[in-house]
């Protein structure tokens, strides 16, 4: 069955979407004004659907657009990397592991790891995606990336998960924080202390199940941020503290910048996996051997992914 559309009224509907006039679409594809009306009303005869309204000058998308707009990423994106794919094979690459790490964007690691993986592979690159960072389970199942290291050991269908290691979380303050002093701190040292947090949806083996729910003691929450760099900034700017992973942290640690004190007196370790789609788990599937070599050289000494 062919479709009614092509990659042209794609590249419409995420252009018309972003800018909301078809003078800045027009202007962002290279076309006129005139002809992209044309490539609209085609688009639209084709599907026998009304793909935008028009209020106040602008166009606003329905529900059609919305739902062909996510289409038209997935499609417009497979295909640039399809062809990225096929212009590296004529410098000797013939696999592309795309790879995302959860929530964090520390990548000291990554300049060793790749002269680890290139020593004992060829014809493998590894391209880091930045998108998938947020929700790299779902990037994984898209097709967006191909590896996502995250935390915890993922339990979804369709998904392999090779571990790598075990990191603590730490709590983290300003130097000269009343608290820098501890050798680790429990639910009751932070009451109505300012803190800043990446979520605040209660998950498995993390901070609000292992030390605030068990002895109902929280602390006074200031800010919601969804990215730890930031959130290390305020925290070395006195302006609250927190609790994230150990690795991510080491950095700012040395350079004293944060101090960081073990939660609780047993310590809360969190599990770090390389999640892949279970079709891609085979021994011998480039996607596997990359989670493989990467596994391996976690558990060397040194390799700035965990704190020893």
């Amino acid at each position: 069955m062919k479709p009614y559309l092509d990659l042209r009224h794609l590249q419409l509907i995420q252009a018309v979407i972003e800018t909301g006039r078809i003078t800045d679409a027009a202007e962002k594809l290279g076309v006129t004004p005139s002809a992209l009306s044309h490539r609209l009303r085609e688009a639209e005869r084709r599907l026998d659907v009304q793909l935008f309204t028009r209020m106040h000058k602008r166009l606003r998308k329905t529900p059609a657009a919305e739902y062909m707009s996510v289409v038209a990423d997935r499609i417009l994106s497979d295909l640039t990397r399809a062809e990225e794919d096929v212009r590296r094979m004529n410098a000797g690459i013939h696999h592309v592991v795309r790879l995302s790490v959860e929530a964090y964007s520390n990548y000291r690691w990554l300049p060793a790891f790749l002269k680890y993986l290139k020593s004992r592979t060829t014809g493998i690159d590894l391209q880091i995606m930045a998108g998938g960072n947020l929700n790299p389970l779902t990037g994984l199942m898209n097709r967006n990336i191909d590896i996502a290291v995250v935390s915890g050991v993922p339990a979804q269908a369709g998904v392999n998960a090779v571990p790598l290691f075990e990191d603590p979380l730490l709590f983290i303050m300003a130097p000269g924080h009343r608290l820098a002093g501890r050798d680790y701190i429990e639910g009751k040292d932070i009451v109505d202390e300012p803190f800043i947090t990446y979520t605040k949806v209660p998950e498995p083996d993390r901070e609000f199940a292992r030390l605030f729910r068990p002895t109902e003691t929280y602390p006074k929450w200031t800010a919601t941020v969804e990215l730890p760099e930031a959130i290390v900034e305020l925290v070395a700017s006195n302006l609250g503290t927190s609790v994230l992973a150990g690795w991510a942290l080491q950095t700012a640690l040395k350079e004293g910048r944060i101090v960081g004190v073990q939660v609780t007196q047993e310590g809360i370790t969190i599990p770090w996996s390389a999640a892949l789609r279970s079709e891609d788990a085979g021994p011998d599937d480039p996607i596997r051997i990359v989670a493989d070599h990467l596994a391996e050289w976690c558990a060397r000494p040194g390799c700035g992914l965990h704190v020893t």
